[in-house]
C-alpha cells in the first residue's frame, strides 16, 4: 500500500504525520512510549477523539515486524481516522517510522525542530 507522508510538528520523543493513503488523508501519531493507552491521552489533543472518525492505537515493540502491524492498522482505516503508534523501543521507532516514509531521526535531540512553523 504506497503511501505519502509530511512532517508536521514534534512530539516529545515522536513525531505527528499526515500521511495520505489511497487519496485518503490520516492524521499519524508516532512516539517511543510504553505500551499503555494512558500515553495516548497525552499525545493526541482532544478535538481529534472528539471528531467523527476513530483513533486506532497499537503497541510496536523492538524485534515486532513492524511492517506487517502498522499495514493491519492501515488496511482497517476509515476517512477521519487518526492512528497512534507506541513503538516501546528506538529499534520500533525507527522502523516504524522509516516503513512511514520518515527518517529515524532523534526527535528528542536538542537540534530537533519542536516549534514548527
Amino acid at each position: 500500500m504506497p503511501l505519502d507522508s509530511r512532517l508536521i510538528s514534534h512530539l516529545d520523543r515522536g513525531m505527528v504525520l499526515d500521511i495520505t493513503l489511497e487519496d485518503l488523508p490520516f492524521r499519524v501519531y508516532v512516539a517511543q512510549r510504553e505500551a499503555d493507552v494512558e500515553q495516548v491521552t497525552g499525545l493526541v489533543p482532544a478535538e481529534q477523539f472528539q471528531g467523527d472518525g476513530d483513533v486506532h492505537v497499537a503497541a510496536i515493540h523492538d524485534g515486532d515486524d513492524a511492517s506487517e502491524q502498522i499495514q493491519d492498522v492501515l488496511f482497517n482505516l476509515n476517512p477521519g481516522d487518526a492512528i497512534v503508534f507506541l513503538c516501546t523501543g528506538p529499534q520500533a521507532y525507527a522502523e516504524t517510522l522509516a516503513e512511514l516514509g520518515q527518517s529515524g531521526d532523534d526527535p528528542a535531540s536538542p537540534t530537533a525542530d519542536t516549534n514548527p512553523t
